[in-house]
């Protein structure tokens, strides 16, 4: 399970760096200086990083699982759903023209986000059917 406990590692590690601190600290101006726009209200930006940071806890518990030898499915199927749902979305919001007044780099990680999140959600598919248990219903089995 290296490779799950290296996904997951990379997981918090970007969504922290890049979502949940900016979400939840940043002030209005340092968006636009991104090249994106400043949200109104800023309430809304700081209750998305605050379900970030839920995330993140949620994929801490699941190498706190891999450590203890339990096969974290709960994580998988957070991450699958969220990252998943994210894709989704974000190519929708983009094929429609949402990201049209943004600014070159802001376009560019928003697309990268996307391709990121597709792939987080491929790879958490994978690991979830390398890992299925034997039966079905069965809760999670040992690593």
């Amino acid at each position: 399970m290296r490779g799950l406990k290296g996904l997951l590692k990379r997981k918090i590690a970007i969504t922290a760096i890049f979502w949940c601190i900016p979400l939840l600290l940043f002030p209005g101006s340092w968006f636009v200086a991104l090249g994106v726009p400043s949200p109104e209200p800023i309430a809304i930006a700081r209750l998305l990083g605050a379900a970030y940071l839920a995330l993140l806890v949620g994929y801490y518990g699941g190498l706190r699982s891999i450590e203890s030898g339990q096969i974290p499915f709960d994580t998988m199927h957070m991450g699958i759903a969220s990252n998943g749902l994210a894709a989704i979305l974000i190519a929708y919001f983009g094929a429609t023209g949402a990201w049209k007044d943004w600014g070159l780099g802001a376009t560019v990680f928003i697309w990268v986000s996307a391709a990121g999140a597709f792939s987080i959600a491929l790879s958490l598919i994978r690991y979830r059917l390398r890992y299925a248990p034997a039966k079905a219903g069965e809760p999670g089995r040992q690593a």
